[in-house]
């Protein structure tokens, strides 16, 4: 039997983990460790470049100290999509924070360059809406903010990119600054037409297109990991590099049947393979899921910002121990009393972006019990998703049959029982919940000896809905009212 392994690291917001994949798809050995993410004020989010990375090279030498290295036939990496790493190109020390995909800081610019009639030209070119979520005014900020950072930005003195090209810049110390297809395409300054850095979207940013990496397709070789950085092997190839909701997808299709895939973390995406780029009309976005040598692919893709990250919202504001006495306490009542909460903790996404809304509890009444609260909190995440799931409907000009889900809160079979019934659609929960980690892992094997078989069906549970028809129509009709508020109160704080 070949014992050729690949290490898949999957570098998430609250926590990364790294996964030794074997031939057979099995996972040999994982680890994982906590992230921590701060929240300086209002609206902001940030983590610690260094701490990232620090954490990435501890769980390869975890892995590494327990097999042979040399047995690792090359490192996959799948990523947190959007977040911004700049950094000093001589020394590969971070000059700022990581500004997170959830932070709003760059909401002004955003909101300027909508005022100024650019969004439909950055929609053309990009594919993605204007909202602080996409690295672009993100990247701005942080040059202007940041002492000097401009000027040496002009001078060529810094690099910047997302956590892809922070990771493979540290792993092969310094001599490579790459990126995939699929994160260029999330950074909103990548046309994913012509399939280059634009120059039109870097003037109206005001970013300068010398910062930014290398865009490569998803299965290149990516470089080799530099001498004495970690505890594998000298030389060991880096063979793949995708967004971790881009990986999840491609392990869901890994049979070749095209699926609509939901990965429900701190935030969450729903994304569905396209043949060519389609222009949404319904708050989605186009964007590019990966890339082979050969093809392009293309995909819908809808984001929500707070989705898992509501769990662990409401078990704090509400005293419990944990998610899992969160989904115990909602899971006592048979309804949500009427409540509805929306989680608009970081504005809202897809599809209705308004990132100035913030998170409202309606329906409270004196018979209102805090397990009422908690059923509102888990009916949120179901029902964000079946507002994109809406969406994707209307753009794919066909209903989406089944939902296949992945991610942290896949765990949850309540949750999942009440997506099923929110969106009155089949979902398909895999067993093996690391889908973005497997992912990327049978890319890179693809290019190796190793070759792992597709998933088994055998190893999925599927749920269905059974609310009534006309029960579900009021919970809809309650939470659309409950958005609707939400936006409405953002545009009168914005007079």
């Amino acid at each position: 039997m070949d014992d050729r392994l690949i290490l898949a690291i999957d570098q998430g917001t609250t926590n990364t983990k790294a996964l030794l994949v074997a031939p057979d798809g099995s996972v040999r050995l994982s680890r994982s460790r906590a992230m921590r993410v701060d929240y300086p004020q209002s609206g902001w989010a940030e983590q610690s470049a260094s701490d990232i990375w620090a954490g990435v090279a501890a769980l390869i030498a975890e892995l590494a100290a327990a097999v042979d290295p040399s047995t690792i036939a090359g490192v996959a990496i799948s990523n947190q999509r959007e977040t911004i790493v700049l950094w000093d190109a001589e020394t590969g020390r971070p000059i700022g924070p990581a500004v997170i995909w959830q932070c709003r800081r760059s909401a002004d610019r955003c909101a300027a360059l909508r005022a100024a009639g650019h969004e439909a030209e950055i929609v053309a070119r990009s594919g993605l809406g204007i909202d602080p979520l996409f690295p672009a005014a993100k990247i701005a900020w942080l040059l202007d903010t940041i002492p000097n950072a401009r000027e040496r930005a002009e001078r060529g003195e810094l690099r910047c990119g997302t956590v892809d090209s922070w990771l493979l810049w540290n792993l092969t110390g310094g001599a490579v600054h790459a990126t995939d297809y699929g994160n260029a395409s999330r950074t909103q300054l990548f046309n994913i037409d012509t399939l280059e850095w634009d120059a039109e979207l870097a003037r109206l940013f005001d970013v300068p297109l010398g910062l930014l990496p290398r865009v490569m397709p998803s299965d290149s070789r990516f470089g080799a990991v530099a001498p004495g950085l970690t505890a594998l092997a000298d030389g060991t190839p880096i063979l793949a590099v995708m967004g971790d909701s881009h990986a999840a997808l491609f392990e869901h299709s890994a049979d070749g049947t095209q699926r609509v895939k939901v990965t429900i973390g701190t935030g969450s995406s729903l994304m569905a393979a396209t043949r060519e780029r389609l222009h949404s009309a319904h708050g989605l976005s186009s964007t590019i899921a990966w890339s082979r040598s050969d093809r392009v692919q293309y995909a819908l893709e809808g984001n929500i910002l707070v989705s898992g990250h509501a769990a662990a919202f409401a078990t704090t504001m509400l005293g419990l121990p944990d998610e899992a006495a969160l989904t115990a306490l909602a899971g006592s009542v048979e309804d949500s009393g009427g409540v509805v909460f929306v989680p608009a903790l970081a504005g809202l996404g897809a599809p209705h972006w308004c990132s100035d809304a913030r998170g409202t509890i309606t329906g409270l009444s004196l018979a209102t019990q805090p397990a009422h609260i908690a059923r509102a909190t888990l009916e949120a995440i179901a029902l964000q998703i079946g507002d994109v799931v809406a969406a994707l409907d209307a753009d794919l000009g066909a209903p989406v049959a089944e939902l296949s889900i992945d991610g942290g809160a896949a765990r949850n079979a309540l949750l999942m029982q009440m997506l099923a019934d929110v969106t009155g659609r089949r979902i398909v929960r895999s067993a093996i919940p690391e889908a973005s980690a497997l992912g990327v892992a049978r890319l890179a094997a693809d290019g190796t000896v190793v070759t792992l078989p597709a998933s088994n069906q055998e190893q999925k549970e599927f749920f269905d809905p059974v609310m009534p028809a006309e029960q579900r129509e009021k919970l809809l009709a309650r939470w659309r009212e409950a958005v609707a508020g939400a936006v409405r109160s953002a545009g009168s704080s914005e007079t």
